[in-house]
Formats: structure tokens, C-alpha cells, sequence
């Protein structure tokens, strides 16, 4: 049974767009980001390491997913995601296929991600700020 999201479904026109994917997973390297050259615009790319649902020889497998972002979403992914991270991504699986200067033709699918987020919760980082009550020796009246 599938659990359904209202804010990943997505409509164009007053019909249902069939095209939409999410995954969770971690990255597997620190994300690469550039700008175009016509308008500057931020472009974001990054692996998800994403485990299949089932398991051969007891081992789980893994889907190395290419994701493509662009805009303030690839700008976010840049800044605060980072090897290792477990994130979600929900967009649209897209394939594209191109020439190289020897005639061969090559052919690429990945992700374009409408959302990112983070999918753990906040991480346990040692904070730089010491705490007020982490010098237990101070009283901070006078008895």
C-alpha cells in the first residue's frame, strides 16, 4: 500500500503529472556545483546511494542515483549537503542522450529535483557554545 503526499503530487494543465519521483539516500560525494554561462544560473549535481527494498545473499543492494538541481535548489544543495548526508529528493526522472567528438552516442537518466530536504533529524555536532549550566562550579548569585 502507497502512502500519498499531497504536496509531491503534481498537476499540469488540471491533469496528473505521471513523471514524479522521490527517494531518500546518502550522498556518496560532496555535491558539485557551477553556473551557467548565459544567465548564471546554479546548477547542482550530486549521487544518492539508495538502498533496494530487498536484499540478495543477505546483503543489501544499492542504486547509485544521479540527481540534477538547478536555481535556489541547486544553491541550497551546494551549501548544506555534504558526503555522507542522508537526504530526500523529490522531482521527475528525465533521459537524455548526446554525441561525443568520436560519433558515439551516450545516454544518461537522472533525477531533476524539484525539493530537497534533509532526512534525519538534527545531527548530535558538538555545539561551540558552552551551555549555562555546563560550569557547574559558578553559582551566578551570591548566597
Amino acid at each position: 500500500m502507497f502512502a500519498r503526499h499531497k504536496q509531491n503530487i503534481k498537476y499540469f494543465n488540471g491533469g496528473l503529472i505521471m513523471n514524479n519521483i522521490c527517494l531518500v539516500g546518502r550522498l556518496t560525494k560532496e555535491p558539485e556545483a557551477r553556473y551557467t554561462s548565459g544567465n548564471n544560473t546554479c546548477v547542482c549535481n550530486f549521487t544518492l546511494a539508495v538502498d533496494r527494498k530487498f536484499k540478495k545473499d543477505g546483503q543489501p543492494e544499492v542504486d547509485f542515483i544521479p540527481i540534477v538541481s538547478w536555481g535556489k535548489t541547486a544553491e541550497f544543495s551546494s551549501k548544506y549537503f555534504t558526503k555522507g548526508l542522508r537526504v530526500s529528493v523529490c522531482g521527475s526522472l528525465q533521459t537524455r542522450s548526446w554525441e561525443d567528438t568520436e560519433k558515439k552516442k551516450h545516454f544518461a537518466t537522472e533525477v531533476i529535483a524539484d525539493q530537497v530536504g534533509f532526512a534525519d533529524g538534527k545531527s548530535n555536532q558538538v555545539n561551540d557554545k558552552p551551555s549555562p549550566s555546563s560550569n557547574q562550579d559558578e553559582q551566578p548569585f551570591e548566597l
